[in-house]
């Protein structure tokens, strides 16, 4: 393949991952999360420090795009861009004032962006994808949780598996992140008469129920988040943003959730991939 057509696809994937996260910004009512008319549960942060970040590390996707269209084997990409990740983190971090906005999604839409542009590479089918992340990140929950030194100083993450035993993002990756290609963006295609805002956050509610969410363990017990588990299951159950009873519940979580700091951001993280990978396979995959 030509440069120039390695340079547009690593844009266009680029395009998609840019275009995700400031559709999982702008949706509202979102559980606690920040949207563009509230602040949510967070008081360092609003809907332009999320802007800023998103701005920022817009061009690290390109990057991990075209770190990823590589005859490379996944796990030296990967190497790659977590290097990558680092340096984009820092970037964030310099845009926001030291405001952790996106330290989570930078991990998984690296990875998703260089498994795409892998994919395309490689003319692999979509369905192929988790086979390729599940390459890439093949040992990490061993390597960096269930073997991690427990001198050095822990990231959340670490002290989390440490607490509760929850392989957190790092075991879903590993595992090909079942959680989207199995569910979530299924549900977000099966929701497609819904405008775009509340087709957003039915899917929001619906990751809830069966994220393991590291962002609320992190302020809060294991109790509360099998609590926003099982509010977010009687959500869907009576139909989310589907039904009028749905949405009235989820404006009275929103409003619960925002007055007890509650901020499902590990979930928002996986809506924003969710609608990545949706995009993605209309784009490249028909």
């Amino acid at each position: 393949m030509e440069i120039s057509s390695i340079k547009d696809i690593a844009f266009d994937i680029g395009e998609i991952a840019l275009q995700s996260m400031l559709y999982e910004i702008s949706c509202f009512p979102s559980a606690g999360l920040v949207s563009p008319v509230s602040r949510g549960a967070h008081k360092d942060m609003d809907y332009f420090t999320f802007i800023k970040s998103t701005s920022v590390l817009s061009k690290y996707m390109v990057v991990f795009s075209q770190c990823g269209y590589s005859d490379e084997q996944p796990h030296v990409i990967f190497k790659k861009i977590r290097e990558i990740g680092k340096e984009a983190e820092q970037s964030m971090f310099l845009k926001t004032k030291g405001i952790n906005t996106h330290k989570g999604m930078i991990f998984l839409l690296g990875i998703s962006c260089a498994a795409t542009a892998k994919a395309i590479h490689d003319s692999k089918d979509f369905l192929y994808i988790p086979d390729i992340i599940k390459k890439m990140t093949h040992g990490i929950v061993s390597t960096e949780l269930k073997n991690m030194n427990k001198n050095k100083k822990l990231t959340y993450g670490e002290k989390l598996y440490l607490k509760y035993g929850m392989e957190g993002i790092r075991g879903q990756v590993e595992r090909g992140l079942p959680l989207i290609f199995d569910y979530s963006v299924k549900v977000y295609e099966e929701n497609h008469r819904l405008s775009e805002n509340d087709r957003l956050v039915h899917t929001l509610f619906s990751i809830m129920q069966f994220c393991d969410d590291t962002t609320i363990l992190h302020k809060h017990t294991l109790e509360k988040l099998r609590y926003v588990q099982n509010k977010a299951k009687h959500i869907i159950a009576i139909g989310g943003m589907n039904t009028e009873i749905g949405r009235k519940e989820i404006n009275n979580i929103d409003r619960i959730f925002s007055r007890e700091g509650i901020s499902p951001g590990g979930s928002a993280d996986l809506l924003a991939v969710t609608v990545f990978f949706h995009m993605v396979k209309e784009k490249f995959f028909k």
